[in-house]
């Protein structure tokens, strides 16, 4: 019995590897790395200057992406979000 490779690809036919993966890759993220440093360590003073405004910039924009504009949440009309009031003399303490 003969199985289909997957995604529809030849027996005999390589599949490469991501470009994270390949030999490139790996070059680009050791050449980004190496320029990172030398950028940290040859502009450290710049760099811990703007930390405060890039701290302030990423409250809002946290704020943006993480609400996702308030009230737009449509996809929760299945939810249960009612809270039953309680009442007094039930066993509870309030």
């Amino acid at each position: 019995m003969e199985h289909e490779s997957s995604h529809g690809q030849q027996p005999g036919q390589m599949i490469s590897p991501p470009f994270w993966r390949s030999r490139y890759g790996i070059g680009l993220l050791v050449f980004g790395a190496v320029a990172a440093y030398f950028l940290l360590t040859e502009h450290r003073a710049h760099f811990f200057g703007a930390l405060p405004f890039l701290l302030l910039l990423a409250c809002p924009l946290m704020h943006v992406f993480m609400h996702r504009g308030h009230g737009k949440h449509r996809g929760e009309q299945g939810s249960n979000t009612s809270v039953e009031p309680r009442t007094p003399g039930t066993g509870e303490q309030l």
